[in-house]
């Protein structure tokens, strides 16, 4: 565990770049530090390895303070990957990501083994690459020397201090997808410093938003995009951004809650009442409506009564059976495609003791994503 407790820095009286900052950082968390030029933000994640000092506070890792740590030992046992690589132009492949090992008089062997298996995990193969020099690579290969550089001396904390802000969309894409998968496997604890909020989004398992050298929230992405502490951080984030996110909402935050329910056993004519009633165009048929644990078996939609001439006709025998359920914490994402797939409009959903809930609807979505109150319901 990282933990900042009470870290400032100033370089004057006048410029405090930090301003008496806590934060913990669990073992094997993504976290990412996020805000705008000059929030501190870069200036927090050096301290963590002593690159900056901090001018009061202390920083553990693992309850150890790094101030009684030597600086070396201690930066050579955390990972640092920064924007523009900084490989050495002279040295090949293989001895740019040996350099760390190297110096920690590591065995000559095991670190040719370890070179070959970080090459292999970043999916460039050494018998290919281990001997090229960085100016033969691209600007996305240079990047995940980089990263490989980073992990060889395995070491549990890496930072990474936006490492991807130079490459084109593409390549930055493919290498953000790359470290979710290596992380994945490799479960370290990860600091990572970019100003760009979608790139925050999609890596972090926390995110801290920065703002004046101070946290001003910090928090699951799911639960900044919905519940942004201040107007500073809704406009940082983007009052559109579920737009850009839906695998962030889940199906219970998508539903309908207004449910009305039939028993199966009752005539046509019963259930034109109840939608009128409730101004309703769907009905949940059960067993025995009065009944709250009563198993749901079919849905009946408006477009169902249509036709149908005999008033005591019931509804069991016209209702919808082959219905998808969908498990209450479902992605909107997952929803979405479901409902593509299989042509429907609508989607009861189910909490985990197998009970409706609500249903999902074309207008249920587009009112929490437009925040339109709920209208009727349209089938």
């Amino acid at each position: 565990m990282i933990s900042l407790k009470g870290v400032s820095k100033s370089y004057n009286q006048q410029t405090k770049v930090v301003d008496d900052l806590n934060l913990e950082i669990n073992d094997g968390e993504l976290v990412v530090l996020v805000g705008e030029s000059g929030c501190g933000k870069t200036t927090t994640m050096k301290m963590i390895n002593r690159l900056i000092e901090p001018t009061s506070g202390d920083i553990f890792i693992d309850g150890k303070n790094i101030k009684s740590l030597n600086k070396n030992e201690l930066r050579r046992n955390i990972g640092y990957v920064i924007q523009n690589i900084g490989l050495l132009p002279h040295q090949t492949i293989e001895k740019n990501i040996a350099t760390v090992p190297l110096l920690c008089k590591k065995d000559k062997g095991e670190v040719k083994a370890r070179v070959h298996e970080l090459l292999d995990l970043i999916e460039l193969p050494y018998d290919i690459y281990a001997s090229r020099y960085p100016r033969e690579l691209s600007g996305g290969q240079q990047q995940r020397i980089g990263v490989a550089r980073a992990l060889a001396n395995n070491p549990d904390i890496i930072l990474m201090d936006e490492p991807f802000s130079a490459l084109d969309p593409i390549t930055r894409e493919q290498l953000q997808n790359e470290l979710l998968k290596l992380q994945v496997e490799l479960h370290k604890t990860i600091v990572f410093v970019t100003h760009d909020i979608d790139e925050a989004l999609k890596l972090g398992d926390r995110i801290a938003v920065m703002a004046d050298g101070n946290i001003l929230q910090y928090d699951t992405p799911e639960n900044i995009l919905k519940h942004p502490v201040n107007d500073y951080v809704e406009a940082f984030v983007g009052t559109d951004r579920l737009w850009k996110t839906p695998d962030m909402l889940k199906a219970k935050e998508v539903m309908n809650k207004k449910i009305i329910k039939i028993g199966a056993d009752r005539p046509i004519l019963h259930a034109i009442e109840l939608m009128k009633e409730h101004d309703t165009n769907i009905l949940i048929v059960v067993e025995n409506a009065s009944s709250k644990s009563s198993k749901m078996l079919g849905i009946l939609g408006i477009n169902r009564l249509k036709g149908v001439s005999n008033p005591a006709t019931k509804v069991r025998d016209i209702m919808k059976v082959d219905v998808i359920k969908i498990p209450q914490d479902m992605s909107l994402v997952e929803v979405l495609n479901i409902r593509k797939e299989n042509g429907i409009q609508y989607s009861p959903v189910m909490d985990v003791a197998g009970n409706i809930i609500g249903i999902i609807t074309n207008t249920s979505i587009i009112n929490v994503l437009t925040d339109i109150v709920p209208d009727k319901e349209e089938y």
